[in-house]
């Protein structure tokens, strides 16, 4: 594909000239405005790329497909080819919740693309898995979630938006979470909530190849502390790092905190 048709696809848009290229991708439900209070404390030495996922923000719904989306691997293909189509090397990923996995897949993928993966919020897989693994939510938890996704959409989106942003997060927050789940193509909403909430990555953990951040609230009902540890127990070359902070959106919460641990991990020399 051109560039032309990657740019309409997933609606890119560049921020700045810096040297260094880094990608933000948003996690399920959200498009790229969700980076707005962080994008403003990153430094210009950096050449930010902001995109949305197909059926989410500005994107191009014409390209959605139920089979290349319906697991993480066709997103990461669209990460793959915005880095191609710009001609992107050495590209720094930052991944928020779900993106945190496809990133990884991507940088697997396609190693010499990227140099480092920044991941906040992250979790490989959402579901109780006994006796060696606790994703927080029991399969049939997740299932009626799904269905009431299927039976009320404006209803499941302002039940999830507070458990997403979390009890410290102003209401401002809460409802612009509700706002933009709403404004989601529902068919491809759908086909991306089954891919996230149903997804097991954990076997990928172990051939991570690049520098990887593990960034993770102190409390989040969606991803908790214990899943940020056990991935970087799990991946070779990662750095784990803990904010005492509530909620599933810390770049949106704590956006200077963030901005300055994700610096600080891009200037580390890699071994």
């Amino acid at each position: 594909m051109n560039l032309q048709k990657i740019v309409l696809r997933n609606n890119v848009h560049l921020i700045g000239d810096g040297s260094r290229s880094m990608m933000l991708a948003n996690g399920f439900g959200w498009d790229q405005t969700m980076w707005r209070y962080l994008v403003p404390r990153l430094p210009v030495r950096y050449t930010l790329v902001l995109f949305d996922y197909v059926g989410s923000g500005g994107s191009g719904i014409s390209a959605f497909d139920p089979d290349r989306y319906g697991s993480l691997e066709g997103y990461a293909r669209d990460v793959t080819e915005i880095c191609e189509a710009l001609e992107l090397q050495d590209v720094i990923l930052v991944g928020h919740s779900v993106s945190s996995m496809i990133g990884l897949l991507a940088c697997q993928a396609n190693p010499a693309l990227f140099d480092r993966l920044a991941m906040i919020c992250p979790s490989p897989c959402f579901l109780n898995i006994p006796p060696d693994y606790l994703g927080g939510f029991e399969q049939a938890d997740l299932q009626e979630l799904l269905d009431l996704m299927e039976r009320n959409y404006l209803g499941w989106a302002s039940f999830l938006a507070p458990l997403v942003m979390g009890r410290e997060a102003p209401q401002e927050m809460i409802d612009d979470l509700a706002k933009t789940f709403c404004s989601n193509d529902i068919r491809a909403a759908r086909v991306f909530a089954r891919a996230t909430f149903f997804s097991d990555y954990r076997h990928i953990l172990p051939d991570s190849k690049h520098p990887a951040l593990i960034l993770q609230s102190e409390t989040d009902a969606f991803a908790d502390q214990r899943i940020g540890h056990y991935m970087h127990e799990r991946m070779p070359g990662s750095t784990f790092s803990l904010t005492k902070g509530e909620g599933h959106c810390l770049h949106m919460t704590h956006p200077a905190e963030v901005a300055d641990r994700i610096e600080r991990f891009c200037n580390q020399l890699r071994s």
